[in-house]
């Protein structure tokens, strides 16, 4: 009872709060410790929360995961110049830095496509912003297909290097992989820095 003498109302939910605070905390969890040993305790934990409301907002901890790694393309997105992005964002998928995890965003998107829930409705929209973005760097009636196209090698890379860990591409070099890339992606994207 309130002071008052009538009943406490309860709290209200701010699920909007609640599912950042899940997300700021998978993310951190995902950096320390990688996927495999971060469990929906450990997110729920650190954010405060129930972790049956992980389950509620996004299904899974795989779709958690997704949902990170589509926040960080979008922060991405959003703070690199678009002429610098497909560079920006293929080096940071070819890291390999130590103590330094490579960006897994694109690789991550992939595997969203084609399945239901939040996680493939955040990479779908991930992607459509990217492909926009990149659009805007030609000028060709066909502009969106071209930056398709582009995103569709960015994450063939991704997969083929991590994933497949097909030789040579899975031990060449950043600058290498960068240069050739570039190099073809100008084709389709004229001004592509």
């Amino acid at each position: 009872m309130a002071e008052t003498g009538r009943p406490a109302r309860p709290r209200a939910r701010d699920a909007a709060a609640t599912r950042k605070a899940l997300l700021d905390a998978a993310a951190e969890l995902f950096f320390e410790r990688g996927f495999n040993r971060t469990t929906v305790r450990d997110i729920a934990g650190r954010a405060g929360a129930n972790q049956s409301l992980i389950f509620r907002y996004f299904g899974s901890k795989a779709a958690v995961f997704e949902a990170v790694a589509a926040r960080l393309g979008h922060e991405q997105l959003h703070q690199t110049p678009v002429e610098q992005l497909l560079d920006t964002t293929l080096r940071s998928m070819l890291r390999d830095e130590p103590g330094r995890r490579r960006d897994h965003t694109m690789v991550t998107f992939l595997r969203s496509l084609g399945t239901d829930g939040p996680a493939a409705d955040i990479a779908e929209q991930l992607g459509d912003d990217y492909a926009a973005a990149l659009a805007t760097l030609t000028s060709a009636p066909d502009a969106r297909l071209r930056a398709q196209l582009v995103l569709a090698w960015l994450v063939g890379i991704g997969l083929v290097r991590d994933v497949s860990r097909i030789e040579p591409l899975s031990t060449a070099g950043p600058d290498e992989v960068s240069e050739l890339f570039l190099t073809a992606a100008r084709t389709l994207l004229e001004g592509t820095a």
